[in-house]
């Protein structure tokens, strides 16, 4: 058995060019997992191994690697950056006990570190921040830590000073020991000397002290006492103390550095050792009901415990399907039989293996605590609980943002169907996010996804992994439909043809709901006009037609349904014609109700140099955008905006035109809106149209 305090489960997450994957690498060269170290911009770092990721520099996939530095095992998941792949920082936090957030120097606090500190608060995930590229034009350390109270309402504790800026930076002051550390421009990691503070920041680092120790001895109430009458803490009792902070979410620790030019890794890799929590530090999962619901068990991490393992990811390669798992409590041994919680079936653990990015080392067992990958297992999806065979139990299951955008695919010549829809079932699996299904009044398979390079990526894997070459339609706008006046109708279904007939009649209410209610049905029946028995069909009749409006027949949001009279027949009444009567009924009375178009609206977030600052916001109104706010930082300006999705399409490439290359912008689902007239006849019309061609 191994120690369980010696394993750290960490994720390094950031926004896009912020610099994880070269952090990632680093560390990886000097645990000596990796000898040579791989550059992102030449497409060969070690996590990025997808060609899409290479091509692009960027990462795509969160990739997990196993490394050691002084005698702990550190679990790493390198997760992307980009907000159309917000689902794999999401469930990568699940499964993680701590995380190191990466900022760049310059850059501060952007648009999707928001995102993805925000995921980390809802899951409660410890975190140490790294502030990266303090070599680059217009670094500023202690402008990011301002950044990080505002912005993200955080508390970062600083743990480290930067020995001069931009091209000067030198090393680090470690503000705990008041130790300097420089490195030579040998740009080797290793090559470092301890020296005394230089002369100038002598003062700085014994402000920064104090608030450390200050901050730090409030966890420990004896400690406090003895400080506040003049008695300084350890080093070690002052670790003690930042420890418990750090776990309990009151503080950030915060180190500097520059991961490209091997600066303050060294400081990070210590941190996450001496601060962030190993497994048994945690709060256990939750266990959970078939329903979802908790049952107030917890999944307590020890070896001694039944086994409890969440499968978090799930990836095919040329080795076979390969399925991620986060061991909560017990063992996992290979041969052994498990339980799928979800399916309700069993499967035989086959290969276990401990992954290095790319590559593996073959394991025969695995222990609380343990991320790794079990090859060939058949029906376990991302999410499944697996558990001891006569302990069944489930572990709180993950919840995905539903797509926002979709595309028409078909294969260019006729027998690559076949071969598409494998491809495509091998996707879904892989990505939550990612959903497929098939028009039937076109017969059009129908892609949706996140984003526009969401489904660009997609399309590229289906061709070069796969070999299947695609049509793409143009981009398509999920819209909703929803009601704006309140109805009262009736509706009798009747059907008399020999033997038994059926009848249901039933009055009912139809209201808008409120935003974000979705579908609710309710029953004021009284005296038995229409008997308890048949409510649940009429509720699932009008629900299953709530998957398409009146209007152009998107699904519809927001309605409220009572039933408040009816009648029935001792004889010919049944469920079926309830249910059938529900139907006939919201075909009758929803074009009545004043139906309307909502369209998603995006939350846009747009960098961009001062001076351009005019044209991006002449553009944003043109495509209908609400400015919401603009925030000028030190190389340009954020401009945060609500735009219809129907009318970024393509916006990339025309703010790169607009700023010289220079702007960049990330947007995220906010939530929907009535459609503008000329916008809502367009739509209907194209449905319409649509619909008449499936016809002939």
């Amino acid at each position: 058995m191994t120690d369980l305090s010696h394993y750290r489960n960490i994720g390094i997450f950031a926004h896009v060019d912020a610099g994880k994957t070269t952090t990632t690498e680093r560390i990886l060269k000097l645990t000596g997992k990796i000898h040579k170290t791989g550059e992102v911009h030449d497409g060969a770092a070690t996590t990025d191994f997808m060609e899409q990721e290479q091509e692009r520099g960027i990462t795509i996939q969160s990739a997990a690697t196993t490394c050691f530095w002084k005698d702990h095992r550190l679990n790493i998941i390198d997760t992307p950056g980009h907000v159309d792949f917000t689902v794999e920082v999401y469930r990568s936090l699940k499964v993680l006990d701590g995380g190191v957030g990466v900022f760049c120097g310059s850059g501060g606090v952007e648009p999707q570190s928001e995102t993805n500190w925000r995921y980390a608060n809802e899951s409660e995930v410890a975190r140490i921040i790294f502030v990266n590229k303090l070599d680059r034009m217009g670094a500023d350390f202690l402008r990011v830590v301002g950044q990080i109270k505002k912005v993200l309402g955080a508390n970062p504790l600083v743990m480290t000073l930067p020995i001069g800026r931009e091209d000067d930076f030198k090393g680090v002051v470690d503000v705990l020991t008041k130790k300097a550390y420089v490195w030579d421009d040998t740009g080797l990691p290793e090559n470092y000397e301890v020296v005394d503070i230089p002369a100038d920041m002598v003062d700085d680092v014994e402000q920064y002290h104090q608030e450390l120790v200050e901050t730090a001895v409030e966890q420990d109430d004896d400690l406090m006492m003895a400080y506040m009458e003049g008695e300084e803490p350890s080093i070690e009792d002052l670790k003690r103390c930042i420890r418990a902070g750090t776990i309990k979410l009151d503080f950030f620790p915060t180190f500097c550095g520059s991961a490209f030019k091997n600066k303050g890794v060294q400081l990070v890799l210590d941190a996450v050792i001496d601060y962030l929590p190993c497994p048994t530090e945690v709060d256990p999962q939750d266990l959970t009901d078939e329903e979802g619901n908790a049952t107030g068990e917890k999944a307590i991490v020890s070896a001694d415990e039944p086994l409890r393992a969440l499968a978090f990811k799930i990836m095919d390669d040329r080795f076979g399907a390969l399925t991620f798992i986060r061991i909560y409590s017990g063992v996992l041994e290979k041969g052994m039989t498990v339980l799928n919680s979800a399916t309700g079936k069993t499967e035989r653990i086959g290969r276990m293996v401990e992954m290095h990015a790319n590559d593996r080392n073959e394991l025969d067992r695995a222990q609380a605590g343990d991320i790794l990958a079990v090859i060939g297992m058949k029906n376990v999806k991302t999410g499944h609980t697996l558990c001891d065979v006569n302990k069944p139990c489930t572990l709180e299951a993950m919840v995905f943002p539903d797509p926002v955008i979709s595309i028409a695919v078909k294969p260019k010549d006729k027998g690559g169907s076949e071969k598409m829809g494998i491809a495509i079932g091998k996707l879904v699996a892989e990505d939550p996010s990612f959903q497929v299904e098939t028009d039937e009044d076109s017969g059009e398979t129908i892609l949706k996804g996140m984003g526009e390079l969401h489904l660009d990526i997609k399309v590229d894997i289906l061709k070069r992994t796969y070999g299947v070459e695609l049509e793409v339609g143009k981009p398509q706008v999920a819209y909703r439909e929803t009601i704006t006046q309140p109805v009262e109708d009736s509706y009798t279904h009747k059907k008399q043809s020999g033997g038994s007939g059926q009848f249901g009649k039933i009055d009912y209410r139809i209201r808008p709901g409120e935003t974000g209610s979705g579908f609710k049905f309710e029953s004021t029946v009284v005296g038995g006009n229409v008997p308890k028995e048949f409510f649940p069909a009429i509720e699932k009749g009008f629900k299953s037609m709530m998957e398409e409006g009146p209007l152009a027949g998107y699904p519809m949001l927001d309605v409220e349904i009572e039933l408040f009279d009816g009648s029935y027949h001792a004889v010919d009444s049944s469920a079926i014609a309830f249910e059938i009567a529900a139907k006939g009924a919201f075909r009758q009375s929803m074009p009545k109700a004043g139906p309307q178009l909502l369209e998603p609206i995006m939350k846009v977030d747009v960098f961009t140099p001062d001076d351009h600052v005019g044209d991006v916001i002449g553009d944003l109104n043109r495509r209908r955008g609400m400015i919401k706010d603009q925030e000028p930082g030190v190389t340009g300006v954020r401009v945060k905006a609500d735009v219809p999705l129907a009318e970024m399409f393509g916006y990339i490439g025309h703010l790169r035109t607009m700023t010289s290359g220079r702007g960049q912008f990330s947007m995220e689902f906010s939530h929907y809106l009535p459609c503008p007239q000329q916008t809502s006849e367009k739509v209907i019309a194209e449905a319409k149209a649509r619909k008449e061609e499936a016809r002939k």
